[in-house]
């Protein structure tokens, strides 16, 4: 291991803005908004306000997939939330998520509108609201939750963990990215060996641990985050890479991937989307944002 210089904590932790790296302009000690700014709401009872980042991403699986098995109260507006502009620090945002995170959900189906933030959270609302991809039977759904809060909980490690020490820190430090690409291969191969045993996480069947899970190590299987497929020889995990094919061969997985896509190939880009013909039609919220 490289030397580098000691860092000694001091006895009060101050606040560096410059120390942050990629995302140092938008990251803050402190909740709340920062500007007054009230969410739009289109015609539709679910109002998904979000990026596609994988955490995004999920949601709009969820809800591609929804629409897929014919359930039409699934229709949704998705806003883009520009996270690189603060867009999260508004007062409309921050009162759909006090955590300030995309995405976030407002159902407005109901005698009074409810939140739910966290995408986890709301891919366990939709399921239960529809009654699809979460098996009823208590060994099955067990098995799905576990799997859906595995990601929940593993995930940090991998997104700001490594993601953050091997592509964005302003300065490479070997132990951290050691450190958090020994976690990332620990999980590759959690899921490696469950894959071996399961058609999908929970069993048979996919359900929304699949949807969870997918975005963040099926992107990752595909060497498609953090340019880092070989740093991590993401190719021997055999069974991720299948598992990975599969859903990503799912038509309403391709279109919720699209969604809220502000970056990669302008044909796979909508930035917003208010109705299903929004997929057909290339408008200029499927056109590549200027440089």
């Amino acid at each position: 291991m490289t030397d580098s210089p000691v860092y000694t904590p001091p006895a009060v932790w101050s606040w560096d803005k410059e120390s942050g790296g990629r995302f140092a302009k938008i990251n803050r000690p402190i909740a709340g908004p920062t500007h007054d700014k009230d969410l739009p709401v289109g015609r539709h009872p679910l109002q998904l306000y979000s990026l596609a980042t994988p955490n995004g991403v999920k949601v709009t699986v969820m809800l591609e997939e929804l629409l897929a098995l014919g359930h039409r109260g699934a229709e949704y507006d998705a806003w883009l939330i520009r996270i690189d502009e603060g867009d999260q620090f508004g007062s409309g945002f921050v009162a759909a998520n006090p955590n300030s995170k995309i995405p976030a959900l407002m159902d407005h189906g109901g005698p009074a509108p409810i939140r739910v933030f966290e995408s986890g959270a709301i891919l366990l609302y939709l399921a239960e609201k529809f009654g699809a991809f979460l098996p009823a039977e208590a060994g099955p759904r067990a098995e799905c939750l576990s799997w859906l809060f595995w990601q929940m909980g593993a995930a940090p490690y991998l997104g700001g963990g490594f993601g953050h020490f091997y592509a964005y820190a302003p300065t490479k430090i070997e132990y951290a990215i050691d450190r958090f690409a020994m976690e990332v291969k620990r999980q590759l191969d959690v899921l490696d060996r469950r894959l071996a045993q399961s058609k999908y996480l929970a069993g048979p069947d996919y359900t929304i641990a699949d949807m969870a899970v997918w975005p963040w190590y099926g992107a990752l299987a595909k060497g498609l985050v953090y340019e880092a497929g070989e740093f991590l020889q993401v190719q021997d995990y055999a069974n991720v890479q299948r598992w990975t094919k599969a859903i990503a061969g799912r038509p309403a997985a391709r279109r919720g991937r699209m969604v809220n896509r502000t970056f990669g190939e302008p044909s796979g880009q909508l930035h917003e989307r208010h109705d299903a013909a929004d997929f057909e039609t290339r408008t200029q919220d499927k056109i590549a944002p200027p440089d």
